[in-house]
């Protein structure tokens, strides 16, 4: 069976708990919280007016994001940005997107290490069911130029089936993992003129080079393609600049 993508959009609706961890998130990163300190259950309580435990809940959300370090009759300690759970979707719903921006191109250095040898190592065992699943994606790829969203999906799912042809389990969850950014990151190459019609002959490169099961092609190709992606992601990261700077 088939993973879908998730959607990141599909529930805006936030627990309480959730929105009090967003709202210190966002405080510890802006460097209001300092000497590594991050406020209490009891502290938690008192500021936000809620219960101890909503605010027991909140500290148990930031500590499974490795944001902080909880421990009973001690105080509560941020831990190092470096060592955050950055591929949480939470997380990056409350990250400045300058934040975002940077992860982003850390992603695209994981991509460009991974994916190529993924798809070598796909094309050496590829079999003819995947192929023909990844065939059923390119024409859906073309009839979906118009539709970036829908795009993105069968973009993503491409990807991952390749992924899964190279039979890596902890590759496939390192990819499966960073699903988050990679569809912040789609979402922002998709913008730029004629891209999807560019992505659907790259990914039909990387199909070709698969179907003769020719290593070095699948590799070569899907290089390529994240050379485009690449640029698109510096065009984006220039305007956002240029805009900063008019502010």
């Amino acid at each position: 069976m088939q993973r879908r993508q998730e959607s990141p959009d599909a529930v805006k609706i936030r627990t309480l708990p959730v929105q009090v961890a967003a709202h210190l998130t966002r405080r510890i990163v802006s460097g209001e919280i300092e000497d590594g300190r991050a406020p209490s259950e009891l502290e938690i309580s008192q500021e936000f007016g809620v219960s101890r435990v909503v605010a027991r809940e909140t500290l148990k959300i930031l500590a499974s994001l490795d944001i902080v370090d909880v421990a009973q009759g001690r105080r509560v300690v941020v831990r190092p940005h470096a060592e955050w759970d950055y591929l949480s979707p939470l997380l990056i719903e409350w990250l400045p997107e300058e934040t975002v921006g940077e992860l982003l191109q850390e992603l695209h250095q994981l991509r460009v290490l991974l994916e190529p040898e993924l798809a070598a190592m796909a094309a050496a065992g590829i079999t003819d069911e995947t192929l023909g699943r990844l065939r059923d994606e390119i024409d859906r790829m073309s009839a979906l130029e118009a539709d970036p969203d829908a795009y993105l999906e069968v973009d993503h799912e491409f990807h991952m089936e390749i992924c899964r042809a190279a039979e890596n389990r902890l590759l496939d969850r390192i990819m499966y993992s960073a699903r988050w950014l990679g569809t912040a990151s789609r979402r922002i190459t998709n913008q730029a003129p004629a891209a999807l019609r560019c992505a659907t002959t790259d990914h039909t490169e990387i199909y070709e080079a698969l179907v003769a099961r020719d290593p070095a092609r699948a590799r070569e190709a899907m290089r390529k393609h994240l050379s485009n992606n690449s640029t698109l992601l510096a065009q984006k990261e220039q305007r956002s600049k240029r805009a900063a700077r008019r502010r």
